[in-house]
């Protein structure tokens, strides 16, 4: 079943997201609508918190990005077979050189910007099995990975921005808040809630 995407404004976007043990209700059945919804808006990760669930789940699936023609052969293979859940994750080294790419976010639709983040991440999470991994990533894999891991500490990829860009983008960022916006997916806004 597809979700509807939780839009910029929504508090459960800035909540620190909880752990959550191996016998959560509905486990099997949240994974598959969030991976249905992820799909659904062509997105390459979703968090739990963006379907309005404070809770320490993302997946990924970086296999778009494998199309790309300048990536090295390594890189390529990494994001070919880089399709996973991730519960409970904790980042445990950033490490490496920081470099930009332009992000976006389903949450904050039509905004896209560069973001500064580390090379080389080492990661500690559960899959969808609970079988516990630590796995290091690099490189666009890595970058997947620290955004959607940001959701679940109740970071947007917004927040890395600097005053001035942010400021550029205050203006959009309250127009999605107040569903003003145009997407061809399925959203839940916070201000239009509220008049309801």
């Amino acid at each position: 079943m597809v979700l509807p995407i939780i839009a910029y404004g929504d508090p459960v976007l800035r909540k620190k997201a909880k752990d959550i043990s191996k016998d959560h209700p509905n486990l099997e059945q949240l994974l598959e609508n969030m991976w249905e919804t992820m799909y659904n808006a062509n997105g390459v990760g979703l968090a739990a918190p963006q379907v309005g669930l404070p809770i320490r789940i993302f997946l990924v699936d970086t296999t778009p990005f494998a199309e790309d023609d300048d990536l090295v052969e390594e890189e390529r293979l990494q994001l070919e077979k880089m399709k996973k859940v991730f519960i409970n994750a904790e980042i445990l080294e950033e490490e490496g050189d920081e470099w930009a790419f332009n992000e976006g976010c389903l949450s904050i639709p039509n905004v896209r910007e560069d973001v500064f983040r580390n090379e080389e991440i080492t990661i500690e999470y559960y899959d969808e099995n609970f079988e516990k991994h630590t796995e290091t990533y690099n490189g666009l894999a890595a970058r997947v990975i620290q955004h959607e891991y940001d959701h679940i500490e109740g970071i947007l990829f917004t927040d890395k921005l600097s005053s001035l860009k942010k400021r550029l983008i205050k203006g959009k960022l309250s127009n999605i808040s107040k569903g003003k916006i145009n997407v061809d997916y399925k959203m839940r806004f916070p201000e239009a809630k509220k008049g309801r």
